[in-house]
């Protein structure tokens, strides 16, 4: 027993004989906790579940003599306790619970996970003792505004009253700090106008006095709640953006007048470089709370160099911060192109001469460069494994030899489902074994096309008994947050939530028909490979461009035969499966294997699902949840029937055979049905079509159309087609 410990057990037998020399009345619980923004945040919700659980509670400070604390709260932990940052200990000790902290956030954490142990029903003097540290030290979620947004869009837009509410706010806060999410990026193309009025440039700001103090307002209280959750605060842009209003005043850069987000002309004038330069200042010295800025060298840096680029980034933002009057933390996104366009292009020396850059970064930059990159481009649900960034294969520039001023970090997109809810664990273990190196710091996940604050999609009804979008995804939140912070979080922990929501005795058939269901989409996007956000819609089965006539793609069987794979150490094309004479190497899923294996785990979730409703009639929120499990499997069915069909349609037309030909109709045909039972299921609880980044809304219903002329395609004369079966560059 170290000298803390002990001291603690002697100074509880002082407290127990003193106890015993009367007989007292059941007393309130008793939390001693140091004064700090994070430990009254983790002590209010504390005091809350020990009410929920009819107990009453009180919070006091340590040195409060005429206390007897039943929940002591210490940091730091003490000696031969060594949490770790952000990390805690949980000890009992003669009737006491001890939270003690590596640091204010871990000690924070520590109240926060009591308080979630009392409210899935068991008793604080019963919390078993466990050490929690984190495994990394930046956990994050990419939150994209609505103002200077970076899709100017009815489905972007619609969620501009929402994120003015502070209510919001709080209420995504909270979840993630109940997460373990320690960081928050809020990524706009240009957030700086709706903050301050420049000093040197009052013509920039659209705002009256009384307008721009409601933005102030609004910041500032975000700032704020987000600092005492723990959570630190970075505003990511893209460049070269200006607010619309100075680019008419000084006829520069007048994309922005429309927030045209990408494009070949690049704004070279002396004032914009100005104009950044100071109102970066500006901003990090009126608010004081947030942490960091964040950078990304696109989409309007069409026609420089890779040097140019960094030359400007030198000349402004780099040059801001060193003008400010405080230090700040940094994210730099890894560069997008290697070359003037403003597309996705990668080099080894352009990796190289940024790390030179980010080495040499200085004054007013603390901490680790964070330096980011795209998991799998925009499409991160897929393989767990790391096939490319946005723009193509990645060097190992970046972490050899291993760095010294920056660790890198990896943002998982997900712009492959928005209706439908997904949970799988496993996946996400499998993503972060890998990531178990010196390097890496940590993890972003988000979406460049949905924002998670209205909720647009869910029908009103009694089922809704949540307000904002992101408490629909409340699993997603839950496996990302609780592993990305505890690698050894178990299936146990994910099914007590379940348990939480829906019921004793649910969670472990929940939580493995959710796991077996929310494979699918990963399987898909895994075989069907994606690159820039619209080229793979994975809950749609389709591909969409927002530009032009916005349209719509479903991929049909044709496409759907000759596509690439993502993940080519686990998957293989039916192009090349027919090829090479129905043969897949080792270790590798032939279309015929994958279609199997769908629907195995849709049949195994659809057996859970029917074990949840044999035990008990679910609530209508249940069933929502239910809905989407029943969802995914029906998705998985339409999915594997396409496979069959893809593999005797390209057989077919290889040997100029009919029987394989009627084959790949019959199976298209059961593929329709499946899909029509998706359509059902996914419009039960949700009001389809939902608005989407392309001009058409979105529902299955809609694409059915679609999937039906997959029959007629495959009933056309086989002598009449020229094939050729090699798959896509």
């Amino acid at each position: 027993m170290t000298d803390i410990l002990r001291s603690w057990h002697l100074h509880g037998m002082s407290m127990a004989l003193l106890c015993c020399a009367t007989s007292l009345p059941a007393k309130e619980v008793t939390i001693a906790a140091p004064d700090s923004p994070m430990l009254r945040y983790a002590a209010a919700k504390l005091e809350s579940a020990l009410r929920q659980r009819g107990e009453a509670a009180r919070t006091v400070r340590p040195d409060d003599a005429s206390a007897r604390p039943d929940i002591v709260v210490r940091t730091p932990a003490g000696e031969g306790i060594n949490p770790g940052p952000e990390g805690f200990r949980l000890a009992r000790r003669d009737g006491r619970l001890y939270v003690l902290g590596g640091d204010e956030r871990g000690a924070m954490y520590g109240v926060l996970e009591v308080a979630g142990q009392i409210r899935l029903g068991r008793h604080w003097s019963k919390i078993q003792e466990r050490t929690v540290k984190a495994q990394f030290p930046f956990r994050a979620i990419k939150f994209n505004l609505p103002w200077a947004a970076y899709r100017t869009s009815p489905a972007i837009e619609q969620h501009d009253a929402t994120c003015r509410d502070v209510k919001f706010w709080e209420a995504f806060l909270d979840m993630m700090a109940e997460n373990r999410f320690n960081v928050l990026t809020l990524w706009s193309l240009h957030p700086f106008h709706y903050m301050v009025r420049p000093k040197s440039f009052p013509e920039a700001s659209p705002f009256t006095d009384a307008e721009l103090a409601e933005w102030r307002s609004l910041w500032r209280r975000l700032l704020a709640m987000a600092k005492e959750r723990g959570i630190e605060t970075y505003l990511v842009n893209w460049n070269i953006f200006v607010s619309p209003e100075f680019a008419r005043a000084h006829n520069v850069a007048r994309w922005s007048e429309t927030w045209r987000h990408i494009g070949p002309d690049p704004e070279r004038s002396e004032i914009v470089v100005r104009y950044t330069r100071e109102v970066v200042a500006q901003v990090l010295n009126e608010y004081p709370d947030l942490t960091g800025l964040g950078i990304t060298l696109g989409e309007q840096m069409g026609g420089m160099t890779p040097d140019e680029r960094r030359a400007w980034l030198d000349r402004t933002f780099f040059a801001g911060i060193a003008g400010a009057n405080r230090p700040v933390k940094f994210l730099y996104r890894a560069p997008l192109s290697a070359d003037v366009k403003s597309g996705g292009t990668t080099s080894e020396e352009n990796d190289r001469r940024t790390r030179a850059q980010i080495e040499s970064l200085g004054k007013n930059i603390t901490g680790p460069v964070w330096v980011e990159f795209k998991h799998n481009w925009s499409h991160a649900h897929s393989s767990p494994d790391l096939f490319m960034v946005h723009g193509g294969k990645l060097s190992d520039a970046y972490w050899n030899p291993p760095p010294t001023r920056h660790k890198i970090v990896w943002t998982m997109r997900n712009e492959d489902f928005f209706v439908l809810r997904w949970g799988q664990p496993d996946f996400v273990r499998a993503f972060l074994q890998n990531q178990r190196k010196d390097y890496v710091g940590g993890v972003i996940i988000g979406s460049e096309c949905y924002v998670p604050a209205l909720d647009y999609i869910t029908a009103p009804g009694p089922h809704k008994t949540w307000r904002f979008a992101f408490e629909r995804q409340w699993l997603f939140y839950a496996v990302w947050g609780r592993l990305l912070y505890d690698g050894a979080t178990a299936d146990r922990d994910f099914a007590a939530l379940l348990e939480e929501r829906f019921g004793a005795g649910l969670g472990d058939d929940l939580l493995q028909a959710w796991k077996l269901a929310s494979q699918a989409p990963l399987h898909f996007a895994s075989f069907h490979r994606g690159t820039w956000d619209g080229s793979l819609y994975t809950e749609g089965f389709s591909s969409w461009v927002d530009r032009g006539d916005g349209k719509r793609t479903f991929f049909d069987i044709d496409s759907f035969i000759k596509h690439p794979v993502l993940d080519t150490k686990r998957y293989i094309n039916i192009a090349d499966f027919v090829k090479a004479g129905g043969v897949a190497e080792a270790g590798k899923f032939s279309p015929p294997a994958l279609a199997a294996q769908l629907e195995r785990d849709g049949a195994e979730a659809a057996r859970r699902v029917a074990a949840v409703r044999a035990k008990a009639k679910p609530s209508p929120t249940l069933e929502c949840e239910l809905a989407d499990i029943e969802a995914w499997t029906a998705y998985a069915s339409y999915f594997a029937e396409k496979l069959r069909a893809g593999v005797a349609l390209a057989t077919a037309r290889a040997n100029n055979d009919p029987k394989q030909q009627a084959l790949a109709t019959a199976a298209l045909e059961k593929a329709l049905g499946h899909w029509k039972r998706l359509a059902e299921l996914g419009g039960r609880f949700n009001r389809l079509p939902v608005l989407s980044n392309a001009r058409e809304p979105f529902s299955w219903a809609l694409l059915t159309p679609a999937v039906e002329r997959d029959i007629e395609i495959s009933r056309q004369p086989l002598g009449n087609r020229k094939e050729n079966s090699a798959p896509k560059p």
